[in-house]
């Protein structure tokens, strides 16, 4: 088969290596790629929001399938292009992928098919916001109604906070039309999880549970991110857990949306928070989670180009995966100054030491080839170091000692990602 994938992150890198390992794979393109993927792919000078560019691309090369790794594309329609061509896609359609376009649209479903999510009022109106906000407790959540790369969801400690968000969502319009709506709900407490699933819009199949750690500074703290490393498996995610959220939350959305006529084919990845035994939804995406895919597609023994063709064209019935037993965590290695500004063209230094290392794997995001072939820094989070290991413990030990052998100027990243998933057997153990 020859495939294209579209996106430029790590997510898509690492969905480019595990496709390279499908013996139906003739020819991997990917649009626009990394300095990563060119390593494994033919990379193509067309960006992913460029619609007709790709599908034009794809009618000329005679491309068999192609996977859409970022949300953006999705929410501007390119699955309806590129059926309109019949072309063969992997991803919902521009009306299935308002799940995560709108959070108010989200919140709708989630109203109609009884879905646990968090209380929540949605404001067209900053100071009928403001007023709401005033009148409850705080902390609460203010969400931006648009796609705003992640970065769209502040958690205000204070009324003060609160208000602050609405006048630069609403007022300042930092995610512009993203902010046309808002919606203000209920601070849920517990831990985060990501439970993603593949969908022909009718069956599923469930990836292994993942965990995200979204602050920029170790502890959870600082300013939100597109994600600062994961893990998988999440071991807060019990059975029960995963049970009651396939039961309870992803299988409620599957059939509402093919109720109103709009089957979820492709991926739906619920974000939720766990309390207990009771899992809420957060956040529904329609794209595999960014850095969550990192960690989870190296556990995969499956053939993912086999996987999404099925969805793509056919029924997912029936069908089951391999896992490895061992654990992955993944790393994000940013650039200074993000999730703000920040400085590209950084020399990347060390990669080739990784190569050596057992059960590692070095996935590119902001990265690009300077003078001379050098690999130089491109974007905010510039690579995801992941490794596997027997335990989560091992892994950790084995991902750090990776991300210490490589050095570019001002770089940051976190020195406790997978530690949480350690404190949890702990306390389970104990």
């Amino acid at each position: 088969m020859k495939v294209l994938i579209i996106g430029s992150g790590g997510r898509e890198h690492a969905i480019a290596w595990k496709i390279k390992q499908s013996p139906r794979l003739k020819k991997l393109y990917c649009a626009p790629g990394n300095g990563g993927t060119a390593a494994i792919a033919e990379n193509v000078s067309i960006k992913a929001d460029d619609l007709s560019g790709l599908a034009g691309f794809c009618e000329k090369e005679k491309i068999d399938l192609t996977i859409v790794g970022p949300e953006a594309p999705l929410a501007f329609g390119i699955v309806d292009l590129f059926k309109e061509k019949n072309l063969k896609i992997f991803g919902p359609l521009k009306a299935a992928a308002r799940l995560e376009g709108s959070k108010v649209f989200m919140k709708g479903v989630c109203r109609d098919e009884g879905i646990p999510t968090a209380n929540f009022e949605i404001f067209d109106n900053a100071a009928a916001a403001k007023n709401f906000i005033k009148s409850k407790n705080t902390p609460v959540v203010v969400k931006a109604d648009g796609l705003a790369a992640g970065k769209g969801v502040v958690v205000a400690k204070t009324t003060a906070e609160a208000i602050n968000a609405v006048d630069s969502i609403m007022g300042d319009r930092v995610f512009g039309s993203a902010g046309d709506k808002i919606i203000v709900e209920e601070c849920l407490e517990g831990e985060e999880a990501s439970i993603i699933v593949l969908s022909d819009g009718e069956n599923i199949i469930p990836l292994a549970s993942s965990q995200d750690h979204k602050r920029i500074f170790d502890g959870d703290k600082g300013s939100n991110t597109g994600g600062m490393g994961a893990y998988s498996p999440a071991p807060v995610v019990t059975g029960e857990i995963f049970e009651e959220t396939i039961s309870k939350i992803i299988m409620p959305a599957i059939r509402g949306m093919k109720k109103k006529g709009i089957p979820v084919k492709g991926v739906l990845y619920a974000g939720i928070m766990i309390f207990g035994a009771m899992p809420k939804l957060l956040e529904f995406n329609v794209r595999l989670g960014d850095p969550e895919t990192q960690a989870i597609l190296p556990r995969l023994n499956s053939d993912l180009l086999e996987l999404l063709d099925m969805a793509a064209g056919g029924s997912l019935k029936g069908c089951d995966l391999d896992w490895s037993e061992k654990a992955c965590v993944s790393v994000v290695m940013a650039s200074g100054g993000y999730p703000g500004k920040y400085e590209k063209g950084k020399e990347i230094f060390g990669l080739e030491k990784t190569l050596g290392l057992g059960d590692t794997m070095v996935f590119h995001a902001g990265t690009a080839y300077g003078e001379g072939r050098r690999v130089i820094t491109s974007g905010g989070r510039v690579l995801n170091v992941s490794a596997l290991g027997n335990t989560i413990k091992e892994a950790i030990g084995k991902a750090y000692r990776a991300c210490g052998l490589i050095r570019f100027e001002g770089m940051q990243y976190r020195k406790d990602i997978g530690y949480k998933a350690i404190n949890i057997i702990g306390a389970k153990n104990g």
